[in-house]
């Protein structure tokens, strides 16, 4: 650990403060001399096997090959009061040198937090050791990085830094990931991947959790001891809470909230650039059909008897599989194997390619439909093979025996076939800042003798969670009711978030983004749901960046080098500059 600053900084007044948050005003806005992406490459390059463990030293020497900046290295060095530019400069470079000096610890890192598989498995999570040495591990890093640690009962994990002030601000992760499909996670060139190990393929981290949360939780650690070790001047107290149950319910923070007052202001790294101030609400629809067959089967008719998707509902499925049984398997399978080729023909204009296997068995065939993987709430950045599955069997002219299954796929192929927009039901909309209404069906499942198909819901503005839910169940009870099928069905359905932040907060996240990327900075919504919605003033920040797929919940997810890179630029200038705000709103 690069030693502490003996002696604080002394502030040149207001204006010195307002300086470390990247502004001469309370607007947020930098000043002209402020460093931006050229600037900063090129002093990442001139760098590049030189770096030095103490900031001191890598400013002295940024200053040898920029002589503008000497002056603020004699400064710092002195500890005198800096002034607006340079208390501005150092904050940016401070982001600089820690992602040239940490990436390989903040790898590491992540590497051993991907590897606990802390998806929510039989146990409550709090009782799951695998959340427990997420804990752990958190606990041993804050102690060898100088921060304080509190675990609350392993609901939430909480690392804080100190500063001079009595006021905090929030920043928000989750330690819990979503299920895997292991067989799933191969790479085109046939190379498997273990979802649990981070691997590195040129420049991408695989691993479940490299994006969602984890490597965040690394990144946004090692921005705190960067901050803590330069000794720079810090009003707000930082601190970090890790979530343990945003993947499936978020009672973790509830739990945390009964006993602990929340930061009034906080920033969510959960989500995508440049900063999140809108999020639809997430919902489940579910419907259920018996198992048991509703009448006799037909001669010579085949008979599902399984039927599986995603993982887990909020990811769009990387495959789908169906088990069909049958008296003569052979020729079962040669009529699928025909009506395959000219299916995967006809649909992969609408949507995007997929693929079909029929693997022959004694009894009867499994099929397989592969498509691409996605987040639940972005159906439009994969290509979901369930509903292509349904609508297959369905259609490929092979009588069916009337069974729950059957009736599933029918449900599936009649009130969503390709369409993820609510087009079938009758229920599409769209807000024009938020987008439109998503609904994807994701999961399938036995339970109690009934198949229980779950679609994942993204409902925007324009709508309320009780209005679409009664909408929805109508809809699929009029089905049923039409077609001579028993079914159950059931939605919850959360609520769309929008914010208006104002001020220096915001502006000043939109400055950091748009200075360290070269892209366009304006606030965005999104598709996802967060834990934001459970927090006082929650903007997310981070860690996906525009115009790329969002791969969090997808099978082979990643993190790309270079956005982590960027991540640690950004965040360590965000705790330093949103921590000195004179006002955050």
């Amino acid at each position: 650990m690069s030693p502490v600053l003996p002696i604080p900084f002394r502030l040149a007044g207001v204006a010195a403060v307002l300086a470390l948050a990247g502004c001469a005003t309370t607007t947020g806005q930098a000043p002209a001399a402020a460093l931006k992406k050229p600037e900063l490459e090129q002093i990442a390059a001139q760098q590049q096997g030189r770096v030095p463990v103490s900031f001191a030293a890598f400013l002295a020497q940024v200053a040898q090959d920029r002589p503008a900046l000497a002056l603020l290295a004699q400064r710092y060095q002195r500890r005198e009061a800096l002034t607006p530019d340079e208390t501005l400069q150092a904050a940016r470079l401070l982001g600089l040198h820690n992602r040239l000096l940490n990436q390989a610890a903040v790898i590491d890192t992540t590497a051993r937090m991907v590897a606990l598989p802390t998806f929510r498995g039989s146990v409550p999570p709090h009782e799951d050791p695998q959340i427990i040495a997420f804990g752990q591990l958190l606990g041993r890093m804050a102690a060898d990085f100088g921060l304080s640690y509190r675990n609350v009962d392993n609901r939430v994990f909480e690392v804080k830094l100190p500063g001079s002030g009595s006021e905090e601000f929030g920043i928000l992760t989750h330690a819990d990931v979503v299920p895997v499909v292991a067989s799933e996670w191969v790479l085109e060139d046939g190379t498997k991947l273990d979802p649990f190990k981070l691997t590195r393929v040129g420049g991408l981290l695989y691993g479940r959790g490299s994006i969602d949360d984890k490597g965040s939780i690394a990144t946004v650690l090692y921005a705190m001891k960067a901050v803590k070790d330069s000794g720079l001047p810090l009003a707000r107290t930082i601190r970090l809470m890790v979530d343990t149950t945003e993947e499936t319910g978020g009672e973790a923070i509830r739990y945390y909230q009964q006993g602990t007052q929340l930061p009034q202001y906080n920033i969510v790294l959960d989500s995508r650039y440049p900063a999140v101030v809108a999020e639809k609400g997430t919902g489940a629809l579910r419907a259920s059909f018996a198992v048991a067959p509703a009448r006799p089967a037909a001669p010579g008719a085949a008979t599902i008897t399984a039927l599986a998707g995603a993982a887990s509902a909020n990811a769009i499925p990387q495959t789908a599989t169906a088990r069909l049984q049958a008296a003569d398997a052979a020729a079962l399978a040669s009529r699928l194997q025909a009506a395959a080729t000219a299916f995967v023909q006809q649909y992969t204009p609408q949507g995007g390619k997929f693929a079909i296997a029929v693997a022959p068995r004694a009894d009867g065939v499994d099929l397989k439909v592969t498509g691409a993987s996605a987040h639940g709430s972005r159906p439009e950045e994969g290509v979901n093979p369930l509903p292509r599955l349904a609508l297959f069997v369905q259609t490929a002219g092979v009588p069916l025996a009337d069974n729950g299954y059957v009736q599933a796929t029918r449900y599936i192929a009649d009130l969503f076939g390709l369409d993820y927009l609510g087009n079938r039901m009758g229920l599409a909309y769209a807000d024009s800042f938020m987008g439109p209404l998503t609904a994807s069906p994701t999961l399938v499942r036995e339970n109690a003798g009934k198949v229980e198909v779950t679609a994942n819901v993204r409902m925007p503005r324009g709508n309320t969670p009780e209005a679409l839910s009664a909408a929805t169940q109508a809809k699929v009870r009029a089905w049923g009711a039409a077609n001579g099928i028993a079914v159950e069905v059931a939605h919850t359905q959360g609520n769309w978030m929008a914010r208006d932040p104002k001020g220096a907060w915001l502006a000043t996240l939109l400055n950091i983004f748009g200075d360290t990327t070269g892209l366009p900075a304006a606030p965005v919504s999104t598709a996802g749901s967060t834990t934001a919605k459970q927090m006082p003033n929650a903007i997310n920040f981070g860690p996906a960046m525009p115009g790329k797929k969002y791969t969090a919940h997808n099978a082979n997810e990643y993190k790309e080098i270079a956005d982590l890179d960027a991540d640690m630029q950004m965040f360590t200038e965000m705790l330093l500059r949103i921590g000195n705000l004179p006002q955050m709103q």
